[in-house]
C-alpha cells in the first residue's frame, strides 16, 4: 500500500515523505531507463563487430544501426511514459516493421513505412535469396538485397528480444550470455586473432548494464550497506580486468581451432582448405566451383601445396606446426633448397589468383622461395616451405611465387640414400601395433628393389595397378573411412578407396621400409583454360581437384612428392641422362615434356568422387580421426542439455539467494521470494496489487497458510512504513515461512505446472511487480 501524501516514508529506517520519494523516483526511473537503452544499443553494436569478418560491411551496416536505434529508440519512450511495459514491446515491433518497409519495401508501402500484403509477399522471396547467398557466398561476404534484408532482421529482432530482457525482465546478466554467444559465431565459422577492440568495448557495455541495473535495485540503501555496493563494485572491476587480461595474453597462446570444408550438400561449394584429416563423416558432393586460376611458366601445371601432415601416432595425422618467418612484400621467405652440386635447380614462375577459396592456408608450388604480391599479414614456415596467415584470408589474393625446383636425373636419385642426419626421427616413426599385413605387404611389393627409390616405384606402381580402384563407398560400406593403421590394413585387403587411403597407405608402408615419409595437402595440377604463350599457360583449378598425396626425403635431393591414387595425378617419374632429369611428381611436375610417363592420367568423372578430390564440403573432409563420428551428435546433446537446464539452475542460484537475505532478517527479500515462487507457478502477482490483496488472494484462491502469509506481510509492511530494521532474529522464522507458502502452492496445481515450475521459471522473464511494497527494490521498466 502506497500512504496518503504528506505521510511519513520510511526506507530502512530513513523518513522521507512520500511526495518526496515520488519526486525523486520518476528522474531516477527515467535516467536508469535511458542508460540502460544506451548500454544495450552500445553492447549490440560491440557484439556485432566480429561479424565483418564473415560479412562485409556496407549499406546494410546503416540499416542495422537505424532498425537498432529506432527499435531501441521506441522502447524507451513507452517507459519514460510510464505506459505498461507490455506496450514497450509491441511498440518495438512496429517501430522495427515500419523502418524495416522504409529500407526494403518502400515500392509496395504505403507512405513509405506502412506495409501492405505486397510488402509481406515479397519477404520469402528476400529470404531465399539470402539463403543462395549464404549457401554459394565466400566470407566475407558481400551482401546483396536479400541477404542485408536477413540481417538488419535478425539483428532488430534481437534488440526487441534483449530489450525485453534487460529493461523489462531486468536480466541483463543473461542478455550478455546471448551477447557473447552472438560475438563468438564469427570466430567460430573463421579463426582468427581476437578481436580486442570488439572484446574490450562488449565487456564494458555489459559491465555498465549490470552496474546501472544494480544502481536501480539499490539506489535507496543506507549506508549501512554502502560497504557491500563498493565491495561488489570491486569485484565486478576485478572480474573485468581477469577477462581482459585472459582475452589479450592467453587466448592468442591456445592450440588455433581446426578450419573446416565448407559445406557441401545440393549446390554447395568446396571452398576452404582443411589441414586436419578428418574421415568418417557422411559424404556429400557440392557443386563444383572454380576456386582459382594458375599461370606458370612450367611446361606443366604444378601441384599446389597448402598443409603437410608428419606426426602420425596410428590414429591421426597431425598438421605440422613450426617455426615461422615474415613474408616480404618483396624478396624471399625461404632460402634455395640445400641440394647437392651436381644436382640442376630450374626456376619456374606462378601466378596464382584466388576466386572462390576462403583458407588461412595458402596453396603454392614446391618449393617455393619468393613469394611477392599478398595482402595482409602472411607467415612462411621454413620447415616445409608453406605460407599461412593468423588472421587473414586466400580471398581474392593474387600473388606470384618463384620456385627452384630440383631436376635429378635417374641414376641420381637412385644413388641417393632416404633420411639423412637432418632429417627428424618422427618422420620415420611408427606406433608399436602396426599390423604385420602393413610391413608384410610393403616387403613383398618391393622385394625386387635394389634401392629406395626403386622401392617407392614399385608401392606407386602397384597402387595404380588393376587390382585397386578408386571408389568413394568402399570405405564406408566395409567400415575403414579412416587413415589410421586400421583402416589402412583394411584398405590393403579391400584395395579401393580414395586419395587419403592411399597417401596415408603409401607414407605408413614407406615408413616400415625405413623411408621418411608425410602427407600433403593441396590441390591437383588445373585444366588447361587458354593455349601456351610467352607469359606462360593458364590453368583452372576447380573445387573438385583438392587433393593428398605423400613424399618422401631423399638425402641431397630434399621431399620428392609420389602419386599412389589410382587414376588420379601425375605419377612420379624420373628421365635417365646426365642433366635436366625429368619428374612428374605432384610438387614438380616440370618434366621433360617427351617423356611419356609425364601425361597426367584421366580423373574419375565427379559423379564418381564425393572425398576431398571431389568436394570440400562437410561430408567429406580430409582426415584421418577414426571413429569419431560419435563427437559431434555427443557435443550437441550435451550442449542442448546445459541449454534445457540453465533457467532452472539460474532460478535456483537467484532463490538461495533470496532465501539467505530472508534468513538475515529481510523483510522485501522474503516477500520478493514469494511472489516470484508465485509467478513460477502460474500465479500472477500485479505490481499495482497491494501487499494485503495479494496475501489474500494466496490464501482464499491458492491454499497457502494464513499465518505464514500474514507473519510475511506484517514484516513487510513494517519496515516500509514503521522504519523497521532488518532483524536477523527474525530471519529464521521468514525463510521458514517462504519454504511453507511455497509448498503449500505447489500442492494446489497439476505435476505438469510444477516441473514447468522447476525447467523453465517463469520468474526469470515475467518479474512480479512489487515497486508499490519495496521502493528500495524499484524497477526500471
Amino acid at each position: 500500500m502506497s500512504p496518503p501524501p504528506g505521510t511519513t516514508r520510511w526506507n530502512r529506517g530513513t523518513p522521507v515523505s512520500g511526495a518526496d520519494v515520488t519526486v525523486l523516483r520518476t528522474p531516477r526511473r527515467r535516467r536508469d531507463a535511458s542508460l540502460l537503452t544506451l548500454g544495450l544499443f552500445v553492447a549490440i553494436a560491440a557484439a556485432l563487430l566480429p561479424v565483418f569478418s564473415v560479412i562485409a560491411p556496407g549499406p546494410w551496416v546503416a540499416g542495422a544501426v537505424l532498425v537498432t536505434a529506432g527499435v531501441l529508440g521506441a522502447g524507451l519512450l513507452v517507459r519514460l511514459a510510464r505506459l505498461p511495459a507490455v506496450l514497450a514491446s509491441v511498440a518495438e515491433i512496429v517501430a522495427g516493421v515500419a523502418l524495416l518497409t522504409a529500407i526494403f519495401g518502400r515500392t509496395t508501402s504505403l507512405l513509405l513505412v506502412v506495409p501492405t500484403p505486397g510488402t509481406f509477399a515479397t519477404v520469402p522471396r528476400l529470404l531465399d535469396a539470402a539463403a543462395e547467398e549464404i549457401r554459394v557466398g565466400v566470407a566475407p561476404v558481400v551482401p546483396e538485397t536479400g541477404l542485408a534484408f536477413l540481417l538488419v532482421a535478425a539483428i532488430g529482432g534481437l534488440a526487441i528480444v534483449l530489450d525485453h530482457v534487460v529493461l523489462t525482465a531486468r536480466m541483463p546478466l543473461l542478455a550478455g550470455v546471448g551477447l557473447v554467444a552472438v560475438s563468438l559465431i564469427p570466430t567460430i565459422a573463421i579463426p582468427s586473432d581476437v578481436d580486442v577492440v570488439a572484446f574490450v568495448l562488449l565487456a564494458a557495455a555489459l559491465l555498465f548494464l549490470l552496474r546501472v541495473d544494480t544502481r536501480a535495485r539499490t539506489a535507496t540503501e543506507t549506508r549501512a550497506r554502502s560497504p557491500h555496493l563498493f565491495g561488489v563494485s570491486a569485484t565486478a572491476l576485478g572480474v573485468a580486468a581477469v577477462a581482459v587480461i585472459v582475452a589479450i595474453v592467453a587466448t592468442p597462446l591456445l592450440p588455433q581451432p581446426g578450419l573446416r570444408f565448407a559445406t557441401g550438400g545440393t549446390g554447395g561449394v568446396g571452398t576452404t582448405i582443411n589441414p586436419n584429416l578428418e574421415l568418417g563423416n557422411d559424404l556429400r558432393q557440392p557443386r563444383e566451383v572454380d576456386v582459382l586460376t594458375v599461370r606458370t611458366t612450367a611446361p606443366t601445371a604444378p601441384y599446389l601445396r597448402a598443409v603437410t601432415l608428419s606426426t602420425f601416432d596410428g590414429t591421426v595425422w597431425q598438421p605440422d606446426s613450426s617455426d615461422t618467418v615474415p613474408v616480404p612484400a618483396d624478396g624471399p621467405v625461404f632460402d634455395a633448397p640445400a641440394v647437392d652440386g651436381d644436382i640442376t635447380l630450374a626456376d619456374w614462375t606462378t601466378t596464382v589468383t584466388v576466386d572462390q577459396l576462403d583458407s588461412p592456408w595458402l596453396p603454392v608450388p614446391y618449393p617455393a622461395s619468393t613469394v611477392s604480391g599478398l595482402t595482409g599479414d602472411w607467415l612462411g614456415m621454413p620447415q616445409n616451405r608453406t605460407v599461412v596467415t593468423r588472421a587473414g584470408s586466400t580471398r581474392d589474393q593474387v600473388y606470384e611465387v618463384q620456385a627452384n625446383v630440383p631436376r635429378p636425373t635417374l641414376e641420381q636419385i637412385r644413388s641417393r640414400s632416404t633420411g639423412g642426419p637432418g632429417v627428424d626421427a618422427s618422420l620415420s616413426a611408427l606406433p608399436a601395433d602396426v599390423p604385420a599385413v602393413i610391413g608384410d605387404t610393403a616387403r613383398e611389393v618391393t622385394a625386387g628393389a635394389q634401392n629406395p627409390y626403386d622401392q617407392l616405384i614399385a608401392l606407386q606402381s602397384w597402387f595404380r595397378g588393376s587390382s585397386f580402384r578408386y571408389s568413394l563407398d568402399a570405405p564406408v560400406d566395409a567400415g575403414f573411412d579412416g587413415a589410421g593403421l586400421d583402416a589402412v590394413a583394411d584398405f590393403l585387403q579391400v584395395k579401393a578407396g580414395y586419395c587419403v587411403h592411399y597417401a596415408s597407405a603409401f607414407a605408413v608402408m614407406a615408413r616400415t621400409l625405413g623411408i621418411p615419409s608425410r602427407i600433403v595437402i593441396g590441390y591437383l595440377p588445373g585444366t588447361a583454360s587458354s593455349i601456351p604463350q610467352q607469359g606462360g599457360t593458364e590453368y583452372t583449378v576447380s573445387s573438385s581437384q583438392l587433393h593428398a598425396w605423400p613424399e618422401t626425403y631423399f638425402e641431397g635431393i630434399g621431399w620428392v612428392p609420389f602419386e599412389p591414387t589410382n587414376s588420379l595425378g601425375v605419377p612420379t617419374n624420373f628421365a635417365s641422362g646426365t642433366t635436366g632429369g625429368g619428374t612428374t611428381a605432384p610438387t614438380t611436375p616440370e618434366e621433360d615434356a617427351a617423356a611419356p610417363e609425364a601425361a597426367p592420367s584421366a580423373a574419375p568423372s565427379q559423379a564418381d568422387r564425393g572425398d576431398i578430390d571431389a568436394q570440400g564440403g562437410a561430408g567429406g573432409t580430409v582426415g584421418t580421426r577414426v571413429g569419431t563420428g560419435w563427437v559431434v551428435p555427443v557435443v550437441v546433446l550435451l550442449v542442448l542439455l546445459v541449454a534445457a537446464a540453465a533457467p532452472g539452475t539460474v532460478r535456483s542460484v537467484l532463490r538461495r539467494r533470496r532465501l539467505a537475505d530472508a534468513r538475515a532478517g529481510d523483510p522485501v527479500a522474503a516477500w520478493t521470494a514469494v511472489r516470484e515462487d508465485a509467478v513460477d507457478l502460474g500465479i500472477p502477482a500485479p505490481g499495482a496489487e497491494s501487499p494485503r490483496a495479494f496475501a489474500a488472494r494466496l490464501v482464499e484462491e491458492h491454499g497457502a497458510e494464513a499465518d505464514d502469509v500474514d507473519l510475511l506481510r506484517e514484516a513487510l509492511e513494517r519496515a516500509s512504513y514503521a522504519g523497521d530494521a532488518a532483524d536477523p532474529a527474525r530471519g529464521p522464522a521468514l525463510a521458514a515461512a517462504v519454504e511453507r507458502v511455497r509448498a503449500s502452492l505447489a500442492a494446489r496445481v497439476g505435476a505438469g505446472r510444477r516441473a514447468r515450475a522447476r525447467l523453465l521459471p517463469r520468474a526469470l522473464v515475467v518479474r512480479p511487480g512489487a515497486v508499490t511494497t519495496a521502493p528500495d527494490r524499484e524497477t526500471v521498466g
